[in-house]
């Protein structure tokens, strides 16, 4: 396993990472513009698509719903990437960071193709597939985020990592303001703090979570609108927003592992 310095080395690194990911290119807060005209011509059944979403969510927040990922599924895949036997998430925690990372980094990958061709398949029929697109991208996102989290060693099966996981969706998808308070906000679970019911206080409704979202596509979705040009702006997107949505996964997962291990260490010279 990593030493202190290691550890703390790197540590450092995702830190300096939080500090960059909390700002907001000027491009990002043009692009979040088009959706105030947009929300006005969207049509009803779109609307009626987002109202659907929330009770998604919702759902994924007390047992899993239809977005819970199988877990076996990703224990056969670190199994094969670590040639090392994997039962349960106790036999997780042995795997190096490295090991973490090189695993998560192939499930990102993957996962990024899907997106890829799930959003250029539905930018084919413009604004009426668009519909379709959304929530698609939510759930693969939710699937995404899961599967980092089980191979860092935490179950989604347990709703304050369901929380947890919904937090890593915001962060991705705030502005400036919302990044830095949802940092402050998961202190308590690096602290290993019983943090349920603080953070899903600070969560304000998980509608706020879907239109933060449905926003950061911004002027990129517009173009996916248009029939037939939306298969080339559909896949780019999509590439993005799950690029963007597991890097965050990953980098806030491996900040949990490392102040995991941190403490551990601590409990060990204190014995």
């Amino acid at each position: 396993m990593e030493s202190r310095e290691e550890l703390e080395l790197e540590l450092k690194k995702i830190k300096k990472w939080e500090k960059s990911a909390s700002g907001l290119w000027i491009w990002e807060r043009i692009s979040r513009l088009p959706f105030k005209l947009l929300d006005k011509l969207t049509p009803h059944f779109i609307h009626n698509k987002i109202g659907i979403l929330l009770d998604d969510l919702g759902s994924f927040i007390q047992t899993g719903g239809k977005y819970l990922t199988s877990e076996k599924q990703i224990f056969r895949l670190i199994e094969k990437e670590s040639e090392v036997r994997i039962e349960s998430y106790e036999d997780i925690d042995h795997l190096s960071l490295q090991e973490m990372r090189t695993i998560c980094d192939d499930l990102i990958q993957r996962r990024t193709k899907v997106a890829t061709l799930q959003g250029a398949t539905t930018g084919i029929g413009g604004i009426v597939t668009l519909a379709i697109d959304i929530p698609a991208i939510l759930g693969l996102s939710l699937k995404t985020l899961q599967e980092i989290a089980i191979v860092h060693g935490f179950n989604p099966n347990n709703k304050d990592e369901r929380i947890f996981i919904l937090k890593c969706l915001q962060f991705s998808s705030s502005d400036v303001v919302g990044k830095k308070a949802i940092l402050k906000e998961l202190s308590a679970f690096y602290n290993q703090e019983e943090c349920s019911n603080e953070v899903m206080s600070q969560l304000q409704g998980w509608r706020e979570v879907v239109y933060t979202f449905r926003d950061q596509f911004g002027w990129k979705k517009l173009f996916q609108m248009v029939p037939i040009a939306g298969i080339l702006f559909g896949a780019i997107s999509n590439r993005s927003m799950i690029n963007d949505v597991a890097e965050v996964g990953k980098m806030l997962y491996q900040k949990r592992k490392i102040q995991e291990r941190l403490q551990q260490l601590e409990m060990k010279d204190f014995n």
